[in-house]
């Protein structure tokens, strides 16, 4: 993969960390929200799960582009 191709995945890879980030605060307010008023949570905890999952995996691609991306700007200087 070239450069920019690298670099477009990047930024998606990114803005999906960013928004996954705000999907898993949003599901432990709804949790601790749920837990307070006394309703089961379980379902909300699975789906937590999932959420943080799905988060790991962002993170890894993410991580993964910037550590092309890196070898990629050395090749070129090289």
């Amino acid at each position: 993969m070239d450069q920019d191709a690298i670099l477009t995945h990047l930024v998606a890879a990114q803005r999906a960390v960013e928004l996954g980030e705000q999907h898993l605060l949003r599901q432990r307010r709804l949790i601790a929200d749920l837990e307070r008023r006394g309703f089961d949570a379980r379902m909300a905890r699975r789906l937590l799960a999932t959420f943080e999952q799905s988060q790991a995996l962002h993170v890894f691609d993410r991580d993964r582009l910037q550590r092309d991306l890196a070898q990629a700007l050395r090749s070129l200087s090289a």
